[in-house]
């Protein structure tokens, strides 16, 4: 087996200009992203769907780093659902759960370690980043 970069790091840093420049105060997600992994794909996947309500930038920020993994993983081999879904779409939020619910063990566990990864990835950007902006957009 070789090594196989996966640019995990490039992708997080991406991640962190991305919201930022969007709303700095959303890089606070990165740290609340690292914790929900310990709660699995569903919740991870869900927790942008709570935020569509209150704080787009926010909901965005989550979804996005979803979207990331399912490319890094699917780089890997690794199918990952990815359904577009509202919140207020209770059908389409139970089919995308059923089809995370049904991933094979092995395959979570796969992506959690790389959704670890990548989320330690997030945090160390945000460490980097955080602070007063000095962007002439915002």
């Amino acid at each position: 087996m070789a090594w196989q970069l996966y640019g995990l790091d490039r992708e997080a840093q991406q991640l962190v200009l991305q919201a930022k420049s969007r709303q700095p105060e959303s890089l606070n997600q990165s740290y609340k992203m690292r914790l929900a992994v310990a709660y699995g794909l569903e919740r991870f996947w869900g927790e942008h769907l709570r935020l569509q309500r209150s704080d787009g930038d926010k909901a965005r920020y989550w979804k996005n780093t979803w979207d990331s993994l399912v490319k890094i993983m699917a780089q890997a081999g690794l199918k990952l659902p990815n359904d577009s879904v509202r919140a207020d779409d209770t059908r389409a939020i139970q089919a995308m759960s059923e089809k995370l619910w049904q991933l094979d063990l092995a395959d979570q566990r796969y992506a959690l370690a790389v959704l670890t990864q990548l989320c330690d990835c997030l945090v160390w950007w945000t460490q980097r980043y955080k602070g007063k902006s000095t962007d002439a957009d915002s």
